[in-house]
């Protein structure tokens, strides 16, 4: 049976952390879920680890120090007990319902995108510039790698854990979206984009991606493409 590994990388999310990885024990095809505290100086591990004392399938990985969200799920990879993994944020952005559409398309030799730009999921945009310059980051990912991606900077990635774990990666903040995607690129074209569910947050409410992210989004598509 196929079976799927969750990594979540987390830093300073005790507002919403538990109620987003309590919803992932709702499917069987999710056999592991990895919890990857990036140094958080609030409650959150503790909150994790109260929470995932009693459960199987949860386990719990603490970083000294808070270094991005690259360098946790960089650490996850000798972790990863699945035949496939996935990537869920720890915020309340992302709706876990979507992952059972990906999963039905994963296979061996591809990488399943959620979208926030096709279909009619539900979704709410909280900053219009940050909607418009999603877009404009995957249209010029899209551009230089020959591929059409219409969200190069979804959480959403599914792929085969063996590609996963067998790559070291370098970027260690939200730049790991572009350096994933490019180096997969190199392996295989084959993309499959599915509609998935968004309710985005404020930086009130602990939003962290910035937009000097987006310059390093624009930066890396060339960097590992090319060089």
């Amino acid at each position: 049976m196929n079976s799927l590994t969750v990594v979540v990388p987390f830093f300073n999310e005790e507002n919403t952390i538990i109620e987003s990885i309590s919803k992932l024990n709702n499917f069987d095809f999710i056999s592991q879920i990895l919890l990857i505290d990036d140094g958080s100086t609030d409650d959150s591990y503790k909150l994790v680890e109260a929470f995932c004392s009693d459960k199987i399938k949860y386990q719990l990985i603490k970083l000294n120090s808070n270094q991005g969200k690259g360098h946790a799920l960089n650490k996850s990879r000798e972790y990863i007990t699945g035949k496939y993994v996935v990537i869920h944020d720890a915020d309340l952005e992302y709706n876990p319902n979507d992952l059972t559409e990906m999963f039905k398309l994963i296979e061996e030799d591809n990488l399943v995108l959620g979208s926030r730009f096709i279909g009619d999921k539900e979704r709410v945009n909280i900053y219009s510039r940050t909607f418009v310059a999603n877009k404009v980051m995957s249209f010029f990912f899209s551009f230089i790698n020959r591929v059409r991606i219409t969200d190069i900077a979804t959480c959403y990635k599914m792929m085969p854990s063996n590609y996963f774990t067998d790559i070291e990666y370098k970027e260690k903040g939200f730049s790991i979206e572009i350096e994933l995607v490019s180096k997969f690129l190199k392996k295989s074209t084959k993309i499959v984009e599915v509609p998935i569910s968004y309710a985005g947050r404020t930086y009130k409410d602990g939003k962290k991606i910035k937009a000097v992210d987006g310059f390093f989004y624009l930066f890396n598509t060339i960097k590992y493409k090319f060089f």
